[in-house]
């Protein structure tokens, strides 16, 4: 489903093809011709609305009204196992829908390696799945994504340090407060307690969600030395895609984002 028509910035000038699958919606769902208007934005910049200049055989030529700020970001980040490729799609589009500050893939032990060289990353899949997920949610932003070759180069990395100010803005809290976020480890295996019993009201929170076989031992004590917190979702083993939704679904609820 796509809610607003977002361009990139390169694209603003020229005509949107008739092929691209953004022009065939605006002809062909919404019924739209020359001189109407439509939802637009532009990727990581201002919401408004487009207007159809023409409809040539070049293309849509269209002009933008783009003055109104995107919604706030959800202050979580969330680091996840390698998935399968397919899954990874569609990943990438539901977080970048719930508007999670930063996506992480990370390799795992437990995690199969091949599913590292998928080529999303390469050939603009990846990108297009995030594009798609904000324009479901009427955003113009997307998750910073970013790729670990283990889990132990993530944790050396910290880059959840880096992006303290962007989670505590996200947040609604004063940066000068420093407030540090609250790293999670999803383990229904080897738990400390449960996301029901968490209390994140106010807080940042950085989510690891391991690969379809979870957490290694060695990752466990890993994950605990670097201050996480490993915690169940319930007895049942889930799908990494599902997990990483309902952590952040959980978290969400816990920061009080839901309301």
């Amino acid at each position: 489903m796509v809610n607003i028509i977002l361009f990139e910035p390169i694209e603003i000038g020229k005509p949107l093809p008739k092929r691209d699958e953004r022009a065939v919606h605006l002809l062909k769902v919404l019924h739209k011709n020359t001189g109407d208007s439509f939802d637009a934005g532009v990727v990581g910049g201002d919401l408004g609305s487009g207007l159809i200049e023409a409809v040539r055989l070049d293309g849509i030529v269209f002009s933008l009204d783009v003055k109104e700020s995107p919604p706030p970001r959800l202050p979580v980040c969330v680091s996840v196992g390698f998935p399968r490729p397919i899954q990874l799609k569609r990943l990438l589009r539901d977080l970048s829908n719930f508007g999670v500050e930063a996506i992480d893939l990370v390799g795992t032990d437990m995690g199969e390696k091949s599913y590292r060289d998928t080529k999303l990353l390469t050939d603009g899949g990846a990108r297009a799945a995030l594009v798609e997920g904000a324009a479901q949610a009427r955003d113009t932003r997307l998750p910073l994504l970013s790729v670990y070759a283990t889990l132990d180069d993530w944790l050396v990395e910290r880059p959840w340090d880096r992006a303290r100010d962007t989670l505590v803005s996200a947040s609604g809290r004063d940066r000068s407060l420093r407030i540090s976020p609250i790293l999670i480890a999803a383990d229904n295996v080897r738990s400390e307690g449960s996301f029901g019993l968490l209390n994140t009201m106010g807080h940042p929170v950085v989510i690891a969600v391991g690969s379809e076989r979870g957490w290694s031992d060695r990752e466990r004590d890993e994950l605990e030395s670097a201050g996480f917190l490993r915690l169940s979702m319930g007895s049942r083993a889930l799908r990494t895609e599902t997990a990483c939704i309902a952590a952040v679904v959980l978290a969400m609820e816990k920061t009080g984002k839901l309301g």
